[in-house]
């Protein structure tokens, strides 16, 4: 090995460390990581460098690890999966101003859950189930847990974030309203897609979540504009549920929603981090 080789490596592995920490205890470096599956079958995760090379690493991303440049492949090599193996998925609802016009503001956190198996890469197929008449977009920012999470502070949940990544909370309007809790309407098969990476590093703040439908934009909001922040839907739901590395939360959805249709193509894009699209389609 080359000692420019060596000064990378040692370098990313020291950006790998870095990934750990919160955006808002440090000045970080914006790194992307993505989970991939080789030609071979091999299922990875890696960091996008350059915007279309992927340099696999040699373990989780929010764990300490190794860049593997001696590995790394262009990313049209690759088939990006959904970035996030999570035990639990946990939902924020009515978390904005201009989704709660005509209810009172919200004086706590309401959380919900969806599945692991509502969540899908960008990129995949949301598939309308044969009896939903009524299926919703729901464009949202999305929080991946770094750290374990029980109980903690909202002066200390920060730490406890690893990054975050475009996500739309799919939802079956009439099966919310009509059933007795919202898991079929809010967490069946494909209901949550996310990604294409999560995203280090970055202000949260600064952020926005712009919601498309066959380019048409249908949801455009300001995350500061959250009712509750980042730190405190973290240490909220902490509370009540141990929140382990790579599991999700989506922060809630702006504005209004309407009905999407197969044909229909969504994206939901967070600027300078990253645009999830999927299309619709019916069921086989």
């Amino acid at each position: 090995m080359t000692a420019v080789l060596r000064l990378l490596c040692s370098t990313l592995v020291l950006i790998g460390l870095l990934g750990a920490v919160p955006a808002s205890a440090r000045p970080a470096p914006q790194l992307k990581f993505v989970r991939f599956e080789q030609a071979d079958g091999a299922v990875r995760w890696g960091r996008l460098i350059e915007g279309d090379i992927v340099v696999p690493i040699s373990g989780l991303p929010w764990r300490p690890h190794a860049a593997l440049l001696a590995q790394q492949m262009p990313l049209a090599a690759v088939r990006l999966l959904a970035p996030a193996t999570p035990v639990n998925v946990i939902a924020i609802g009515f978390n904005y101003p201009s989704h709660t016009t005509n209810r009172p503001a919200p004086t706590e956190i309401g959380m919900f859950a969806k599945l692991p198996g509502s969540v899908i890469a960008s990129g995949d197929p949301i598939v309308v189930p044969a009896d939903a008449k009524n299926l919703h977009y729901e464009g949202e920012l999305v929080i991946v847990i770094g750290r374990t999470a029980s109980k903690v502070a909202v002066d200390r949940a920060a730490r406890h974030v690893f990054g975050v990544m475009p996500g739309n909370d799919v939802s079956e309007r009439d099966w919310q309203a009509n059933d007795l809790q919202w898991l079929r309407a809010k967490a069946s098969d494909g209901f949550g897609p996310v990604g294409p990476w999560i995203s280090t590093g970055l202000d949260w703040n600064e952020m926005s979540v712009i919601t498309r439908v066959n380019g048409e934009v249908k949801q455009s909001d300001r995350i500061e504009n959250l009712y509750f922040g980042i730190p405190e839907i973290v240490s909220y739901v902490s509370q009540y549920i141990t929140l382990l590395p790579g599991d999700l939360i989506f922060t809630g959805t702006p504005g209004t929603t309407s009905a999407i249709k197969p044909g229909d193509v969504v994206e939901v894009e967070i600027p300078g981090v990253a645009v999830l699209r999927n299309p619709v389609v019916a069921p086989e």
